[in-house]
């Protein structure tokens, strides 16, 4: 073996003392200065004295490699640097504006569009501020002193970079004023470009006596933006200023354990209603805004199945009506699953064992539910129907009595469960279809409770005792349902989750940790009724869902209960149910 000075040892030894380092990984875009990639040392050293790991995103011109790169990535700080293209903001440019760099400018926005698509927490710093603010469709001033009505202060100080030279004022309560601990902070300035009007959902959380924006933020999002250049004080360990970068590593190590935990371990959403709009020419295959589930969109979120439902609107009893909703669900069903089977990513699943087989082959899981028995009429042979296509709950109800139950919003007309309400619920086990009593009246969920000889669901409810409404299970429900082995599934629909609506992702982890301190983690699920009215800030898409496991995270639960949540739980009642049946 070749002797080596001491110094190379030295090296190898301090290499090696690291190998088995877990800290997470900060992408940090780059100025393009003389056909090079260039970053100033004070952002490196900044991030890594707040314990994160500093990867250098350089600079080019093919935007379809940033996924790949962002994958490496738990955290992405933009970057300082010269002023944004007038021309792609599709502006005229002023005489005062410099000379842009449009390579430069396209990779950032694109690389700020996939942190948001992501959840990847992101930072935006100085021009990396304004670049967060046009990415979400806000405007900016090409120039403070020509464009804005008062500037007294000087926002291009000739004081060095590490010089605090004027006051911030921090919005009260807002995510930077708990990083600054403090509703002011002296800081530098290095701008003549700045924030004109800020990007809807978000919010501004700091100026400058002049009214000048140095802040801005998107509330129950992990995403910061600020004016100022905290880099060349946090880089000689200012408390404050090292704060913001501290915010960026912690949010990064959060989003780094959840982002694992969703490649490792399966993930499902019982409940969402995106075949509604097929009707309107949505696809599951492709990446519409017009829906909050698709493909692509769990591929971002990394959510491994949805259980998409043929959703039956509780009309007319009568024949023609009965008729009317059986076409329609069989409709629906037979164009989810030709779509399924079209698409590359995604395959119908069944079973538990089918899910396992779809994560490990890289494609998506599809279940198929029925939302309303309305979609049978009368016929209760079309059970065996719907079994062959593969669907796997029949929720009894929607909002009105049918002719199986009655509905939390009903008349009540046959005091909870009719004799054809009976034959189903016995059919249903038979068949190895679980039973879901989300929206059914409460006499109805006792009797159907008392009557199968399986566990039950709730696909897409929340707790009453939080949020005071007919939909949502009391806790004496929630306990008869755990006693019976069922699962209740967290719908996220804002008016379930809050009596004034006023909801987040942290209203889901209360109702999530309502019930288990009432009955424990084996018993609660997440059916998100996403594009049937679902979705709250911090998760308002299938996307965003990451932002619930992240919260669930922050509040202690360790990765076997989050597998419980996700998806184990709901797995094991529908794997019970197959036990039980003799179909």
């Amino acid at each position: 073996m070749a002797i080596l000075p001491p110094k190379i040892k030295d090296i190898f030894t301090e290499c090696e003392s690291f190998k088995f380092s877990q800290k997470p990984v900060v992408g940090v875009s780059t100025n393009r200065t003389e056909g090079t990639s260039r970053v100033a040392d004070a952002y490196i050293n900044s991030i890594i004295n707040a314990g994160g790991v500093p990867l250098m995103i350089p600079g080019f011109a093919n935007l379809q490699l940033l996924p790949q790169i962002a994958d490496l990535c738990d955290a992405i700080l933009l970057t300082g640097g010269g002023d944004i293209s007038p021309d792609l903001l599709g502006e005229e440019a002023l005489p005062e504006v410099g000379t842009p760099c449009e390579e430069r400018d396209r990779q950032e926005i694109a690389l700020a569009y996939i942190a948001m698509q992501r959840q990847i927490p992101l930072l935006g710093i100085c021009r990396g501020h304004q670049v967060i603010n046009v990415t979400c469709g806000g405007k900016n001033y090409q120039d403070i002193a020509k464009q804005h009505s008062s500037t007294p202060l000087n926002h291009s100080q000739e004081e060095a970079r590490n010089v605090a030279t004027h006051e911030v004022k921090v919005v009260k309560d807002t995510l930077l004023a708990k990083i600054l601990e403090e509703e002011s902070v002296m800081t530098n300035s290095f701008h003549h470009q700045a924030i004109k009007e800020v990007a809807e959902g978000f919010i501004a959380n700091a100026s400058t006596i002049d009214s000048v924006n140095e802040g801005i933020e998107k509330p129950f999002y992990p995403i910061l933006g600020v004016q100022w250049h905290p880099e060349p004080m946090a880089a000689e360990m200012n408390k404050k200023q090292l704060a913001i970068f501290e915010w960026l590593v912690n949010e990064a190590a959060i989003y780094k354990r959840a982002k694992k935990f969703h490649k490792t371990e399966l993930s499902i959403d019982s409940h969402c209603d995106t075949p509604m709009f097929f009707d309107e020419g949505v696809n599951i295959a492709d990446n519409d805004e017009r829906v909050q589930t698709n493909i692509p969109k769990m591929v971002n979120g990394g959510l491994d199945a949805s259980c998409m439902v043929a959703y039956i609107k509780q009309e007319s009893r009568s024949v023609e009506g009965l008729n009317k909703a059986v076409e329609k669900c069989k409709g629906i069903i037979n164009t989810l699953i030709n779509q399924i089977e079209a698409s590359k990513s995604a395959i119908q699943v069944r079973s538990h064992e089918d899910l396992l087989k779809a994560k490990r082959c890289g494609k998506k899981g599809i279940f198929i539910g029925i939302e309303n028995g309305y979609g049978i009429g009368k016929d209760i042979s079309l059970l065996k129907y719907y079994k062959e296509l593969g669907v796997i709950y029949l929720t009894l109800c929607h909002n009105g009595d049918n002719d199986i139950c009655d509905s939390a919003k009903g008349n009540h007309e046959h005091n909870g469960l009719s004799d054809f309400g009976k034959e189903v619920v016995k059919e249903l086990n038979r068949l190895g279809i679980m039973v879901d009593l989300s929206h059914a009246g409460d006499k109805s969920f006792y009797d159907a409770l008392e009557l199968s000889k399986s566990p039950i669901i709730a696909s897409h409810s929340s707790c009453r005792a939080i949020c005071n409404h007919p939909r949502n299970l009391t806790d004496e429900q929630i306990v008869a349902l755990a006693r019976k082995g069922g699962v209740m599934q967290i719908c996220i629909y804002d008016h379930f989750l809050n009596n004034d609506g006023a909801a987040s992702v942290k209203t889901i982890a209360d109702h999530i940790d309502h019930v288990v301190n009432l009955v424990g983690v084996d018993y609660v699920g997440i059916g998100t009724d996403f594009d049937g009215g679902g979705g709250v800030p911090g998760c308002n898409g299938v996307n965003e869902i990451i932002n619930l496991t992240c919260e669930l995270i922050r509040r202690g639960y360790g990765d076997g209960d989050l597998k419980k949540i996700w998806g184990e739980n709901f797995l094991r009642v529908l794997d019970e149910v197959k036990k039980v049946a003799n179909f």
